[in-house]
């Protein structure tokens, strides 16, 4: 299983975002933390505004902040919001072909399996991954 970057430029931004509460967060400083392009973090940006994750303050001043509180991020979400596809395997593609289709139970183990991980990336929020209240947020450049 393999998660694409923009899957972990998304939660790195939601992390730093959640992290960073009490004030409006633009894309400029949260690229250059992490060292990602500008313009990859703006797709995701905008990807998680429309979804609703975050909401985005255009103009003078203006950056992106929670929608709603960490706790009821759920990462597993953010995954599937995310991910292009799921296709472990070429046969779960719908143009895949496999010549033991008819006979193959590998797909429904590694089905299970990717739903075991989505289940389990369910079981957490993005409240779950922030540095404590207490601690001073500290990313290295």
């Amino acid at each position: 299983m393999h998660l694409t970057k923009a899957t972990g430029y998304a939660l790195r931004l939601l992390i730093f975002v959640g992290n960073h509460q009490g004030r409006l967060c633009n894309i400029s400083e949260i690229a250059n933390t992490f060292h990602v392009p500008e313009s990859h973090m703006m797709k995701i940006t905008h990807q998680l505004a429309l979804s609703g994750v975050i909401e985005t303050v255009r103009g003078k001043g203006g950056g992106m902040r929670l929608a709603k509180p960490p706790q009821s991020i759920v990462l597993g979400d953010v995954i599937r919001l995310m991910e292009p596809d799921f296709h472990i395997v070429e046969c779960f593609s719908t143009t895949g072909q496999c010549r033991i289709d008819s006979n193959c139970r590998l797909a429904s183990v590694l089905n299970d399996a990717l739903s075991d991980f989505l289940s389990r990336l369910d079981g957490y929020t993005l409240a779950d991954i922030l540095l404590p209240i207490s601690h001073p947020v500290r990313f290295q450049k």
